[in-house]
């Protein structure tokens, strides 16, 4: 597993969600499932699906919001009714794998952080973002906020 720190940003437009931190695994891909399906109404989208979570700040902290949406070229004047424009630019930790390993990478991006003297930032979202592989899977890029 390879681990970098970059600063990168991200234009997305995307629908918001809320929900139990426990349960985003069954509701950011139904959510997504709806995005898709309105992407033709999304300008300037590069096909790539992406998800920005708030950060689990602690085990009293049991929902969150996340937004499920696609990265755009541009900034938009226009932006779909039921969607939003999110702008943001940060210093991350990032690695990329299997989405079926997902778990297991945010584990070992944590860890890392910690090794190398990084602190998150709960203050911005962790940002995910997707990308098919050969045979129907899939691989996730993770960007963990970090203050520089």
């Amino acid at each position: 597993m390879e681990f970098k720190s970059v600063k990168v940003e991200f234009k997305v437009v995307g629908i918001k969600g809320r929900g139990a931190f426990e349960n985003l695994s069954i509701e950011v891909p139904k959510l997504a499932k709806q995005l898709i399906s309105r992407s033709d109404e999304i300008q300037n989208h590069l096909g790539i699906e992406i998800a920005l979570f708030e950060p689990k700040r602690g085990s009293d902290h049991h929902e969150g919001e996340y937004y499920v949406g696609l990265k755009v070229k541009d900034s938009l004047k226009e932006v779909p009714i039921g969607m939003d424009f999110i702008e943001i630019a940060h210093d991350y930790v990032s690695t990329r794998g299997k989405i079926s390993n997902i778990g297991n990478l945010h584990s070992q991006l944590l860890r890392w952080v910690e090794e190398q003297g990084h602190t998150q930032n709960f203050e911005s979202y962790i940002v995910e973002t997707y990308h098919p592989i050969e045979e129907g899977e899939e691989e996730v890029q993770i960007y963990l906020p970090i203050f520089s």
